[in-house]
């Protein structure tokens, strides 16, 4: 084997790994990101598992009642969450699969 490891060495290991992932996901889905665009009118919050937690808009937003305004910025908000959210992901899962792409 290489590294002079036996299979049941090698089992053994993988067996830890995947232990370590899914206590590192599980770890994930209470590890929080937030987006924020308009200067706070609109803030989404969102776990490292990619589960919107909540999402914020300011009143003085509303006031304007600019639909295609309040569009535009929850779906760059949206888009800023999960990105964070996989960046956080990939930080916490990138040294345990040791770039397995898992």
């Amino acid at each position: 084997m290489p590294g002079g490891g036996s299979p049941g060495q090698l089992m053994q290991q993988l067996q830890k790994m995947q232990e370590k992932l899914e206590q590192t996901r599980e770890e994930l889905t209470h590890e929080y990101v937030t987006a924020s665009v308009g200067g706070g009118a609109v803030n989404i919050t969102m776990s490292g598992a990619q589960s919107c937690q909540s999402v914020e808009i300011s009143p003085d937003l509303l006031k304007e009642a600019d639909a295609e305004m309040l569009q535009d910025l929850l779906v760059a908000a949206i888009n800023q969450a999960v990105e964070l959210s996989q960046t956080l992901a990939a930080e916490r899962l990138g040294p345990l699969t040791g770039g397995l792409g898992l």
